[in-house]
């Protein structure tokens, strides 16, 4: 569940509270081309305020129609497919003739919306489970492994952070990549030993982790949905980190640092039991290169190679621009 599915859930409990009566929308099948991916969310509230989407904006004014004149799921869940033949996928803005089915649910009591949002907000992972006959929803922990599963009578979605970043040091570059990974979804670990970033650690959604980096690796049991980010430019405590993640299924292994200095962890980590091609997998100087000086700028150049390589996207090596002076609201070319 992204940032925006959690939105989601957070408006239809809301809405219900405040008296309204609210749908929500799953999207569990797409044919083709779609523009949302399977398990993207949307609510609808009575009066045809929406949260969320499940396409370009054509489905969903056709819901809101079909919502507020109660002419779907106006009593217990219901399955609609939009795009089916050229002409609808045409008529609803869908690319390339692409069909999407949606489950559309009531919100009643006995879809424990309320208890879904307090677990995602204490950053758990849930499977809910939803009976398509009598609208009645159960809750359950999740599996990292867990993925919607809809054959048509029960709806079985995840719900939570599905992909956990580790990062060691909690430093200001921490600090950022930390709140900005929240945004997108991850389960956020901070790990640091050092008793004077402990003291200054204030991030309440965010506790900091003081065993060893090696430690909290390993009882991560670090697997294909999990990042590992070194940060302290200490390599008693990133290399250590560096050594468990690269011999994982770790997605995307990162450490903060010049070529210089990384050319040198490289060496250093070959003293270990670690192969070549294990190696090869550490991306160091970590981040693509967008000119990022900042500490936010090179969060946000984390998370974006982060973001590409969950995604596998191949990013070719960009060329930095050429520098330039700011002198009254004019870009002027240093020579």
């Amino acid at each position: 569940m992204d940032s925006v599915d959690l939105e989601v859930v957070r408006s239809a409990v809301a809405w219900v509270r405040d008296g309204h009566r609210a749908t929500v929308g799953t999207i569990t099948h797409t044919w083709g081309s779609a523009p949302r991916p399977v398990g993207a969310m949307v609510a609808i509230r009575d009066d045809g305020q929406v949260m969320g989407s499940v396409s370009g904006g054509c489905v969903e004014d056709d819901l809101i129609d079909k919502v507020k004149s109660r002419a779907v799921a106006a009593e217990k869940p219901e399955v609609v497919v939009y795009g089916v033949t050229q002409e609808q996928a045409t008529r609803y803005g869908l690319p390339c003739g692409g069909t999407l089915q949606i489950v559309l649910e009531p919100v009643r009591e006995h879809s424990h919306l309320e208890d879904l949002l307090a677990a995602i907000e204490r950053h758990e992972l849930v499977a809910r489970t939803l009976d398509m006959e009598t609208g009645v929803a159960t809750l359950q922990p999740g599996r990292w492994s867990d993925n919607l599963e809809f054959e048509g009578k029960v709806l079985k979605s995840v719900h939570g952070p599905r992909w956990r970043v580790l990062l060691i040091g909690a430093g200001q570059v921490s600090r950022y990549l930390a709140q900005m990974a929240q945004a997108l979804d991850y389960h956020v670990t901070v790990c640091d030993p050092r008793e004077e970033y402990y003291e200054a650690w204030d991030l309440q959604s965010v506790p900091l982790n003081r065993s060893y980096p090696d430690d909290a690796a390993i009882a991560m049991n670090l697997d294909a949905h999990c990042a590992v980010v070194a940060l302290t430019h200490d390599p008693k405590l990133d290399d250590i980190a560096l050594l468990e993640a690269l011999k994982s299924p770790a997605f995307y292994v990162g450490a903060l640092g010049s070529k210089k200095n990384n050319d040198g962890r490289r060496k250093r980590l070959a003293d270990f039991d670690l192969a070549a091609a294990e190696i090869a997998r550490m991306r160091g100087p970590v981040g693509l290169r967008i000119g990022s000086k900042t500490p936010p700028e090179i969060a946000v150049a984390i998370l974006a190679e982060m973001t590409a390589v969950r995604h596998g996207v191949q990013i070719p090596e960009l060329v930095e621009a050429p520098k330039v002076n700011v002198t009254s609201g004019c870009a002027v070319p240093q020579a």
